[in-house]
């Protein structure tokens, strides 16, 4: 039997205008008090964009379009798995030293993920545009 972490996805979304103007919600909930975005929980099967627009319309009245879609991506690592090891359409798999995976043509940024795999101290791999340029935090 597998013992799965409990994971609440939730969102927030930044309501602005042309004046400089954004939407902002007083939470009255005990835990999440105070002013904040209005957002809430993704509910199951729901899509994070659909969640988005269903929240905002059920906090504040607003209808949303296109809010700006983000990239999440969960990383996940285990030692335990069965079967044999099969290559497919999207690309060939074998084993690799770790140690070795630095001298290899890495995929963009993949250095950086890596971090999060093998540092204990590392927790998040955030990019961010600053000047039209990407710049990589570990935190």
């Amino acid at each position: 039997m597998h013992k799965y972490e409990k994971i609440e996805l939730t969102n927030m979304c930044m309501i602005y205008d042309n004046d400089g103007n954004v939407v902002v919600q007083e939470k009255l909930n005990k835990n999440w008090g105070g002013i904040t975005f209005p957002g809430g929980h993704v509910e199951t099967g729901e899509s994070f964009v659909d969640s988005v627009i269903r929240e905002v319309k059920e906090e504040t009245g607003l209808d949303v379009k296109n809010p700006n879609k983000r990239y999440v991506v969960l990383l996940f690592k285990t030692n335990e798995y069965c079967g044999a090891l099969q290559s497919s359409d999207e690309g060939k798999v074998f084993w690799a030293k770790l140690d070795e995976l630095e001298s290899m043509k890495l995929a963009e940024n993949f250095d950086k993920i890596l971090n999060v795999f093998t540092d204990d101290d590392v927790q998040e791999h955030i990019q961010l545009k600053n000047h039209g340029q990407w710049i990589d935090i570990l935190k």
